[in-house]
């Protein structure tokens, strides 16, 4: 049976850019080649409101992506979650559908956020099979209880079945990025996104990866990936990141997308997380050749007793092994830290920074704090150290410091750092860099731009170092 379906991004975050809803996109797909009929809503590129878009298209069922829970700064929290309630409450008024929310915010708290909201149902995990399979149930009055993800209620229990990751879209089902949605992002930002796996094996103590995905690696074709970065290209796109969890999941993976970009000639300037560990010089050769222009590492740490810490299962070496081949390739590359979780001590974080001094050409992005989210190591760790309790609400941002620091202090380690390493990138973006960020996109530079934050904190040292 055919379905009208409304679907809505209501992220409205634009720190540091705002970010295509792909996830949206790639639901929208899916629905639209089961022969539904879907509208967006985007929050952000919009100018209708849900109560204009509701009247006008007479939706049969509301879809609702969320993305993020929170902005993930220990000084500055931010929670997006909130919106989800009013969203209900507009669509129970205007329009009485049943509204479905997904995303992977949603997928992190499912029950918490569906009994929060007041929404019918979500799906946590990947939606596209569960969605489709959920609007034929509701459409012919067929059973949900056995639907992969499904998270509803049964009484005044609210049940979350098991996901079951499934292999990604044939070729031919690609995300079909609306013109004038992509145009919106474009303007703002310049850049698209595109993804080219799910799942992530790895064992972060923090990470959500696996808790949204699935710990299994599920590639999609090397050619449709081609494929779609073409479309971006025609799209007008001049720079696209890729938002895999890391995209060297393996060295098969890389080789093959990469040639399959180089076979095309595609154009597209990318830029995507890495793993700093099993890189070489002709893995890296390949992935510049391809388009690749920034690498973002997902270090953590550089010292090794806290990368054990971390459940990192990788050494410094490593880090500064892939960072070094990255400098030989003349790629911009950048190191994230999150400084202050388990095994931090004042004495590791000044590791840390000796260590730095050895990633000639690096920035380093450090963040103080662990996020801690239900699902991961790092939330059952905190439990077993009496730092949150068994039945803790972790939605509001909770954060973990190692025993024996304070946030202040270690806030105030790194802006020492700073002050020496002007390539350390500390808190977050101030009013100066705000505005040099809006001049540079104006002048149509796309990609990250810590570099050019780095350039500023060697000229304004003072401003552009401080924390807000």
């Amino acid at each position: 049976m055919r379905r009208k379906v409304l679907l809505l991004s209501p992220n409205r975050c634009t720190v540091p850019d705002p970010v295509f809803p792909l996830g949206l996109i790639q639901i929208g797909s899916a629905l639209e080649n089961a022969g539904h009929e879907i509208r967006l809503l985007d929050f952000l590129a919009d100018g209708d409101t849900l109560e204009v878009s509701l009247r006008d298209f007479q939706p049969d069922c509301v879809g609702v992506s969320l993305r993020n829970i929170d902005n993930v700064l220990i000084r500055k929290q931010e929670t997006f979650f909130d919106v989800l309630t009013s969203i209900c409450q507009t669509v129970r008024r205007v329009h009485p559908r049943p509204v479905v929310i997904g995303g992977s915010g949603f997928s992190i708290y499912p029950a918490r956020l569906l009994e929060l909201s007041g929404a019918d149902y979500g799906i946590h995990g990947e939606g596209e099979a569960s969605f489709l399979s959920l609007l034929e149930a509701l459409g012919n009055g067929g059973n949900i209880e056995h639907i992969p993800g499904l998270v509803f209620r049964r009484g005044r229990e609210i049940v979350v079945n098991p996901q079951r990751p499934a292999p990604l879209a044939a070729r031919e089902n690609l995300p079909a990025h609306p013109a004038a949605l992509a145009g919106h992002y474009l303007k703002a930002s310049g850049m698209l996104n595109l993804q080219t796996q799910r799942g992530c094996a790895h064992t972060c103590c923090y990470c959500t990866y696996p808790v949204i995905e699935g710990r299994a690696h599920r590639r999609r074709h090397p050619e449709a990936i081609a494929d779609e970065v073409e479309r971006l290209e025609q799209l007008g796109a001049g720079y696209a990141f890729i938002v895999d969890s890391v995209f060297n999941s393996s060295p098969r993976h890389v080789t093959e997308t990469c040639e399959a970009l180089v076979r095309r000639r595609t154009r597209l300037r990318w830029g995507c997380f890495l793993r700093p560990q099993g890189l070489t010089t002709e893995l890296m050769q390949l992935m510049k050749a391809a388009g690749l222009a920034h690498i973002e590492f997902g270090s953590d740490s550089f010292c090794d007793e806290v990368l054990r810490h971390y459940d990192k299962r990788l050494s410094f070496e490593d880090i500064r092994q892939s960072s070094e081949l990255a400098r030989a390739a003349e790629l911009e590359h950048c190191h994230f830290l999150i400084c202050g979780g388990p095994g931090e001590t004042l004495d590791t974080l000044e590791v840390s920074f000796q260590n730095s001094q050895l990633l000639t050409g690096a920035i380093i992005m450090a963040v103080v704090g662990m996020r801690i989210y239900p699902g991961t190591t790092l939330a059952a760790r905190a439990q077993r150290e009496s730092r949150v309790p068994p039945d803790a609400d972790l939605l509001p941002p909770t954060y973990y410091l190692a025993p024996g620091l304070t946030e202040g202090g270690v806030f105030e380690r790194l802006r020492e750092f700073a002050r020496r390493s002007p390539n350390w990138i500390v808190g977050d973006p101030t009013p100066e860099f705000a505005s040099l960020v809006a001049r540079l996109r104006r002048r149509g530079v796309v990609g990250p731009l810590w570099s050019y934050f780095a350039m500023l904190q060697r000229i304004m040292p003072q401003g552009a170092a401080s924390l807000g």
